[in-house]
């Protein structure tokens, strides 16, 4: 059974390393894998982690429809997303997008408008764990 060429899931497991999903594929000689890795500040002051959190069955969807769009305006291409949710510390990946396309500059260019999307309206909020200063 072939796996689906897009892929999406939205979990409070870590973000897997490398398959994600997609088999390589001798058809798209880019394949591009982009982490969002959470930083050690927010808003210049140092955190932990980050925590997220969503509405599950609306980013489910939401995620399920910017996948659906973008294969729609983008027919030739392979996607595997993986979002997280819970404490995620920093330095450890929150997203995970792995982009398959024909060529590299395609393959940069729907990753970027796959995060915009992502981030504009799959309903995931997240909540920055500040580090506690001693006193």
């Amino acid at each position: 059974m072939e796996k689906s060429h897009f892929i999406s899931s939205i979990s409070e497991t870590p973000i897997p390393e490398f398959e994600a999903g997609l088999d390589p594929s001798s058809e798209h000689g880019a394949d591009l894998r982009f982490h969002g890795v959470v930083r050690d500040r927010e808003d210049g002051r140092v955190i932990t982690g980050i925590d997220y959190s969503a509405y599950r069955p609306m980013a489910d969807n939401e995620l399920q429809a910017v996948i659906d769009a973008m294969s729609g305006e983008h027919p030739d291409h392979r996607v595997a997303i993986h979002h997280r949710l819970g404490f995620v510390p920093a330095g450890e990946a929150s997203i995970l997008i792995r982009v398959q396309t024909a060529h590299s500059a395609s393959a940069f260019e729907l990753c970027r408008e796959y995060l915009r999307r992502i981030k504009t309206s799959v309903p995931i909020w997240k909540a920055p764990i500040f580090q506690e200063i001693a006193t």
